[in-house]
């Protein structure tokens, strides 16, 4: 406890005699250790910013360099052509050395120079190469010579050992489309979507656009794209996110589970032992930017510039907006436990504490009888409910003094914590129904006993499982499931727990109590929290849940009919909707556009005239042979569509940053408006997933996360989730609203599960239990 530490390292007092000081030598020793500790912080962090200043050189390379000149003087040649003697006549200390010495610092001066230069242009040429993407066009296995020159010179100039963020200053910005372009894939995507009538008018309003207002608006956006990292993502993030009024919970938020089928430990505090010391293992790994940069076919690196706020950071409520705020390196954690709040240190003399550490600290929580103080239990309800009522809140009763205190540790913690007295997971007397309810428990809880606001929320249950829950604004799921890999994978691969369940190693008695916020709430502050309650109440109860695993086969099978498993997995979602709706819809799939600096995701129109032609003949019963074809054009459709997403040739977030500009310019676009106020009734998103080095799918299935899911985007829509896990199988998470009479989780599950079924008839219809021969992992899978 660092603050009580500098308040009792020394204590005075005044006498006749003098002043008497008294010094707490311990307290003093764990103020010397925090110190100690941060400036070893602050050095790494100088040294790596400086390796990834140079890279893709190295810092030896300049000592090479500097080398290589010297020995090319000595043979008495000039590499530098007059540059060095220049040099030489301008330095200011040539009076004081002799001209040996002079030479010496003339030529280290140009060797840098020198250094410097190839820096930029070995810098220069990454970032030309990394704009190619002709790559991603063409198939496995049947690359042009170009694209494998391309590939062996990104290879030479990627330098080696790259850190995290080694690769940032050599990434392209994201390509501004040409309006006719843009506004030609549009009208493509809506084609089967609308009557003869609607498509003519729709198509007569997008070209008055591109003929008029909408070069003016491209020529502002072009504008911020030469002066900006990435023309859309700062828009993005506080148009879509922070500008939103309504509540984040649900709406925004997304979460992530535990292992399905494994409960490494049903000791509560041991769980939470090792997973907050995994969760600061990897902090420390970020913080050291050990986390290896992704990359595609190992070779194309992508940006990693969303990982800089995972930790230590809260969205801040406004009445405009919101704001991200991030602070560095938080020694402490908040923990919710029973309407109480928590701070907990993770650090003791200058080192992470231990699992068995960390357990003995939450057991400390967990048996601590103290009551919550007026107004605190359902405190967390406002991070639930509207944007405008937390602000007014925030700023009237958390503005000052031990309010604003206990506040600012939330929101400056590593991250939040809460000890549910619940027990969720996959339950043996009724799987599927407690798996929904696990899903609804991670999404809202009980709509007060999470941090909404916090970058991510760690829950760790009474019977050992664990979830987190994330807030959206900062980054994307694929960021938080990277995180969310290794520490499932930490807790039980490398910590593990002793025969009795608990953490490995020693518990130390000494460790200073976890410290009891307090709270002075008034009534009305309490009423504002009832009212936000019973808006988030409302929100979540209306939330229809529904997440099953599909087990009858996966991605091996997909891929031996040489078929994408998204694509695969998307035309099954299209074929589900259709018999669950009888007609089709504007679909929504995420896409990632990490091939360019600061980006984040575009949008992949997963319906399309292909995909519609597909799923009519084959509901109308037409021949087998006809529908295969149909449907490998819709799949291939579908395959190029999310590579013109990932390359930057999307539709909606272009057509998104003009509609921005036109709201700054004042004007009104028709066709900006109608196209932004389409609804997304179907919104998909793939999980993928990252560190499969770290796991065993083949001795140890079991060890396999659920993914996560988020809640639907439209009112009477639907949202899935879905994550390929192994060969075998795929989880998915649907969500719905029960306020919607055409809406149900169950049956749309269902839907999709038929779909698959009928799908892999189409390709081997006499084949009962196709993934049972010729793949040695099923059957233990299974």
């Amino acid at each position: 406890m660092a603050e009580a530490h500098q308040a009792v390292a020394f204590q005075f007092t005044i006498t006749p005699e003098g002043i008497d000081l008294q010094l707490s030598h311990q307290a003093l020793r764990q103020v010397y250790l925090s110190g100690v500790r941060s400036w070893k912080k602050r050095l790494s962090r100088l040294k790596n910013n400086f390796i990834t200043g140079v890279y893709p050189a190295s810092p030896s390379s300049w000592l090479f360099v500097v080398i290589a000149i010297l020995a090319t003087m000595y043979t008495r040649s000039d590499p530098s052509m007059g540059l060095i003697a220049k040099i030489q006549e301008h330095l200011p200390v040539s009076q004081s050395l002799s001209p040996q010495c002079q030479t010496v610092v003339s030529a280290v001066l140009f060797s840098t120079l020198l250094w410097l230069s190839l820096i930029f242009t070995m810098r220069l040429c990454l970032k030309q190469l990394l704009s190619y993407h002709r790559w991603m066009f063409e198939q496995h296995g049947k690359l042009s010579n170009t694209t494998k020159i391309w590939v062996a010179l990104v290879r030479i100039f990627s330098g080696r050992k790259p850190l995290l963020y080694s690769y940032q200053g050599s990434l392209p910005n994201l390509p501004v489309p040409a309006i006719k372009d843009t506004v030609k894939r549009y009208l493509e995507s809506v084609l089967p979507l609308m009557s003869a009538s609607e498509f003519e008018r729709m198509k007569s309003l997008a070209r008055d656009f591109e003929s008029g207002l909408g070069n003016r608006l491209q020529w502002y956006l072009k504008l911020k794209a030469l002066w900006a990292a990435n023309y859309v993502s700062d828009w993005w993030e506080e148009y879509i996110y922070l500008r939103s009024r309504g509540p984040i919970m649900v709406n925004s938020n997304y979460y992530g589970m535990d292992f399905l089928y494994v409960t490494p430990t049903p000791i509560q505090a041991a769980r939470a032992g090792n997973t907050l010391h995994a969760l600061l293992l990897y902090r420390r790994k970020l913080n050291r930017e050990e986390i290896k940069p992704w990359l595609l076919r190992s070779s194309v690196p992508c940006c990693s510039y969303q990982f800089e706020r995972m930790f230590d950071t809260c969205r801040i409520p406004g009445e405009i907006t919101d704001t991200v705020q991030h602070w560095q390196n938080s020694d402490y954690l908040a923990i919710y436990h029973r309407g109480r709040y928590f701070r907990l240190w993770m650090y003791n003399a200058g080192r992470l504490l231990s699992p068995r550490e960390i357990e003995y600290q939450i057991q400390r929580i967990l048996d601590d009888p103290s009551p919550p103080s007026a107004g605190e239990e359902k405190l967390g309800a406002l991070t639930a409910g509207d944007r405008v009522p937390w602000a007014q809140a925030r700023k009237q009763f958390f503005n000052s003094g031990i309010n604003k205190r206990s506040l600012d540790c939330i929101e400056k913690a590593a991250f939040f914590v809460t000890l549910d007295d619940d027990e969720q997971g996959m339950m043996g007397n009724d799987p599927d129904g407690s798996l929904d309810r696990y899903a609804k428990s991670l999404l809202h809880g009980k709509c007060y006993d999470r941090w909404f606001d916090k970058s991510f929320s760690v829950v760790i249950y009474k019977n050992g499982k664990t979830g987190l829950n994330a807030e959206h604004s900062w980054a994307d799921a694929p960021v938080v499931a990277h995180l969310w890999e290794y520490v499932l994978a930490t807790d039980s691969f490398q910590l593990g727990y002793n025969e009795e369940g608990h953490c490995k190693g020693d518990i130390n008695p000494n460790l200073p109590k976890p410290q009891r916020l307090s709270w002075d709430i008034p009534q009305e502050c309490q009423e504002q929290i009832s009212e936000s309650l019973e808006v988030a109440k409302a929100l979540a109860d209306d939330v229809d849940f529904h997440v099953f695993p599909f087990r009858d086969f996966g991605k091996w099978q997909i891929k031996k009919f040489r078929l994408s498993p998204d694509a695969f997995i998307q035309m099954a979602l299209q074929l589900a909707y259709y018999r669950d709706k009888g007609m089709f819809c504007l679909t929504y799939e995420a896409s990632m556009t990490r091939l360019f600096r600061e980006g984040r995701t575009e949008t992949v129109r997963s319906c399309t005239s292909e995909s519609c032609a597909f799923v009519k003949a084959l509901e109308s019963g037409e021949d087998r042979d006809h529908c295969r074809r149909l449907f490998r054009q819709a799949c291939d459709k579908h395959q190029h569509l999310y590579r013109l997403a990932m390359t930057g040739a999307g539709i909606d977030r272009h057509l998104f940053c003009l509609y921005v500009v036109s709201k700054y310019l004042g004007v009104e676009s028709p066709f900006l408006k109608e196209v932004l106020s389409e609804p997304w009734r179907l919104s998909t998103s793939q999980t993928p997933f990252q560190n499969v080095e770290l796991f065993d799918l083949v001795n140890h299935p079991e060890y396999i996360s659920c993914g996560g899911g988020f809640g639907p985007v439209a009112d009477d829509g639907y949202g899935v989730a879905y994550i390929i896990l192994g060969e075998n199988m795929i989880n998915f998470h649907v969500s719905c609203k029960h306020s919607c009479a055409q809406t149900d989780s169950h049956k749309f599950g269902a839907q999709i599960r038929r779909a698959l079924l009928d799908l892999l008839a189409l390709f081997c219809p006499d084949q009962n239990e196709p993934t049972i021969a010729g793949n040695p992992q099923t059957k233990k899978d299974l």
